[in-house]
């Protein structure tokens, strides 16, 4: 890490301690700044962002059982932000995986299954737990246990010092060096209380400020990303903005990746603050539009196939609820969710396959489960995000 670069001492310094067995320069972020005055850009980009975020927590509003929509919104972020750190794995793969209910073989589904697990999680607990190290650190253990990096001690706050970049990186080569453990428990210190001693800023800048101190922090030695990118929705739960998970912020993020790390890394090198927050807000502006936009056409199309439903004999509500949920069936699902026989279920599916609600979609491996998919629901979920 070059120390020439870090010229913010707003937002932190470079700092190196020669007496210590750690020997390198390493970046020592200052305390969250409160009430940070924000520049007009800044203030327009906000300005546009609450109004999206606004619109989205009125759809979900008027939305009967928002819940139901829930399920491919949280698997299509937990996609996007298990990506960001480098799992390779599809929307469909993951649905597939948790339509089958059986035990997991590939990694980096796993992987992903976990972070639906500590996502799932951190929207109990958020009902009754603050904003905490003691959340941060359920959600982590949750994250890490049972999958690759499980040996990077979940749940635990790191105790060794880290640098961000390729594993043929050194501290001297790489751009930024965390603090070191023995800064860790002030810094986390101060970032517990500015979450939960909010003061003048607006919520959504609050927030964009929260993500940008936990990244710097780096306060695990793995899943740093997968979870501060969860506690944004966290925080605008808690806080009152979103009553129902429906944004997908990391889909931005992995659209815009290099400009994400480059616009966190230029408040470190340079105090370029405002930069960040456009970016974040423009980030959950466009989310906001993506998720209204998708929620409208879902709930159109659920409602046509509802409406379709009442007048069969054949328990198709319950069926149309099981695919939204998840657009993918097998007979054990339709099984065990509507309490039917083997040969009811296939009389089930059948039947929506006539009225062209699924399709086929092969079986998993040789003599594996078959699966059918409802395409015009996963056409809706999987089309491209339109970004700027």
């Amino acid at each position: 890490m070059d120390p020439e670069r870090y010229d913010a001492p707003q937002f932190g310094r470079a700092a190196r301690e020669p007496g210590n067995k750690w020997a390198y320069w390493y970046y020592k972020p200052a305390h969250i700044p409160r009430d940070l005055p924000l520049e007009p850009l800044t203030v327009k980009a906000l300005s546009d962002a609450d109004a999206a975020l606004g619109r989205l927590q009125g759809v979900s509003a008027l939305i009967q059982d928002p819940e139901l929509l829930i399920g491919p919104y949280l698997t299509q972020e937990a996609v996007a932000s298990s990506r960001i750190e480098g799992t390779r794995t599809s929307l469909e793969e993951v649905l597939q995986d948790e339509a089958s209910g059986q035990a997991t073989k590939s990694e980096d589904v796993a992987e992903v299954k976990a972070y639906l697990a500590a996502t799932r999680q951190g929207f109990e607990l958020i009902k009754s737990w603050p904003l905490s190290q003691r959340l941060v650190l359920e959600l982590h253990r949750t994250l890490l246990t049972g999958v690759r990096g499980q040996e990077r001690h979940p749940g635990e706050f790191r105790r060794m010092p880290v640098w961000v970049g390729s594993t043929t990186d050194s501290p001297t080569t790489v751009a930024y060096v965390p603090p070191l453990p023995s800064d860790l428990p002030e810094l986390i210190a101060d970032w517990e209380a500015y979450v939960n001693v909010p003061d003048l800023s607006p919520t959504l800048v609050r927030c964009a400020l929260m993500h940008y101190q936990f990244e710097t922090i780096h306060p695990f030695l793995d899943g740093n990303g997968r979870i501060g990118r969860l506690l944004i929705n966290l925080m605008l739960m808690e806080e009152g903005r979103m009553t129902t998970p429906l944004l997908y912020l990391s889909g931005y993020i992995e659209a815009h990746r290099q400009t994400y790390y480059q616009r966190l890394q230029s408040v470190r090198e340079r105090g370029e603050m405002q930069e960040w927050l456009q970016f974040f807000l423009t980030g959950v502006r466009r989310s906001a539009e993506d998720a209204t936009t998708r929620s409208e056409r879902l709930v159109g199309l659920r409602e046509g196939y509802l409406e379709e439903a009442a007048t069969s004999r054949a328990n198709l509500s319950g069926l149309v609820t099981l695919l939204f949920a998840n657009p993918y069936l097998t007979v054990k699902r339709v099984q065990d969710a509507t309490g039917l026989t083997n040969q009811g279920a296939r009389n089930l599916i059948q039947d929506a396959e006539r009225r062209g609600w699924l399709q086929a979609a092969g079986r998993s491996g040789r003599g594996g489960r078959h699966y059918w998919v409802a395409r015009a629901v996963m056409d809706v979920i999987e089309e491209p995000l339109a970004y700027d």
